[in-house]
């Protein structure tokens, strides 16, 4: 029997390495095999337009676009494999439960890193109103909620610091998400993801964290941010589901 690092290195899942033919827009197709639909599968977005981006040199961007098509090449691969497991009935299994867990962080890691890319620009934006407000009635002000993000984003570890949207209330919470796939809030609308693993820094600022999460404010893409906010009537009306 393997255990888990020996299963996924020989199944040809053991890291985000592998790369993608060519990053195009996203979208949904269907693996066929024999005739039959196995499962869906993901294109890589190309998000080559933030080169040039003040702060971020372009071989750091190269290089985490790189590591961002991995992500997408191993989540397809994931799902083909385990649509095929489902199809011959070999769920009751060991190999089947690994490739399980390991579809959570390939495929948060993909997800994740379309968040982080398209919510930084080359261009200078400011907060809108609506975000604004909204700042203001969860943490008091907008410079209390800065310096919050940035206390998640400066916290030792690997992971992401992330602005989530409460669905029950539609109030705001940042969070620190270990990884790819543990401590998310359950049902959170991300707004604002920024990625704190090294790769995202390292080659430029070295271990100069706090440099990079300065260069990464300076970037934000706040239009991008709003637009994600949702509206929920329940909370609204003073109703908390």
């Amino acid at each position: 029997m393997f255990n888990r690092r020996e299963f996924l290195t020989l199944s040809g899942l053991s890291g985000a390495a592998l790369l993608f033919s060519g990053p195009q827009e996203l979208h949904a197709k269907t693996f066929q095999k024999e005739g039959k639909a196995m499962t869906n599968s993901y294109d890589a977005k190309d998000y080559s337009s933030l080169t040039g981006m003040d702060g971020f040199s372009d071989n750091a961007l190269k290089t985490h676009f790189t590591l961002y098509n991995g992500y997408v090449k191993n989540t397809n691969e994931l799902m083909n494999t385990l649509s095929q497991m489902i199809e011959n009935k070999s769920t009751n299994t060991p190999e089947f439960a690994e490739l399980k867990r390991r579809l959570g962080w390939e495929y948060n890691g993909m997800r994740l890193h379309e968040y982080y890319f398209e919510n930084l620009t080359k261009k200078r934006t400011t907060i809108g109103k609506t975000l604004s407000a909204k700042i203001n009635e969860t943490f008091g002000s907008y410079e209390a909620w800065e310096r919050d993000f940035k206390g998640v984003g400066g916290m030792r570890g690997i992971g992401w610091a992330a602005l989530y949207q409460d669905v029950t209330n539609g109030m705001l919470v940042n969070f620190w998400i270990d990884e790819h796939n543990a401590n998310h809030l359950a049902g959170g609308n991300p707004l604002l993801i920024m990625d704190v693993f090294e790769h995202a820094f390292l080659l430029d600022y070295g271990t100069k964290k706090a440099e990079y999460i300065e260069a990464f404010f300076k970037n934000i893409d706040w239009n991008v941010v709003e637009s994600r906010l949702a509206t929920f009537p329940a909370a609204e009306a003073g109703v908390v589901r």
